[in-house]
């Protein structure tokens, strides 16, 4: 069985509206671009080549909740045996910890 990974409806939001912003001030091609730097990081993570960290440094009481770079931004994930699921994809400006607490509220219902 191969494992696959999936965005959740936020993590999907944010993509469009990444993609939105990158096209209006860097055009098409751009977004492309950026759109498959980020896909490539999901993938990456996927096959085990990616070094992530757990949400546990950033908050307390979180087990599974994993972040990682990409670009411009942060993908939040779970890293399931079967699947990754892409919880959300902030911008690396955000306030990555009070994010992460929106996002654990959220989570079980989500994913």
């Amino acid at each position: 069985m191969s494992r696959s990974f999936r965005l959740t409806h936020r993590a999907e939001s944010s993509l469009n509206e990444i993609a939105r912003w990158t096209i209006e001030n860097f055009g098409l091609r751009q977004a492309e671009l950026y759109e498959a730097e980020l896909i490539n990081r999901c993938e990456s993570i996927l096959n085990g080549q990616a070094h992530s960290r757990s949400c546990a440094v950033l908050v307390d009481d979180v087990e599974d909740l994993r972040f990682i770079r990409a670009g411009e931004h942060f993908l939040v994930f779970l890293d399931r045996s079967d699947e990754v699921i892409i919880v959300d994809i902030l911008h690396s400006r955000s306030e990555l910890p009070r994010h992460v607490t929106s996002l654990l509220a959220i989570k079980s219902e989500d994913c």
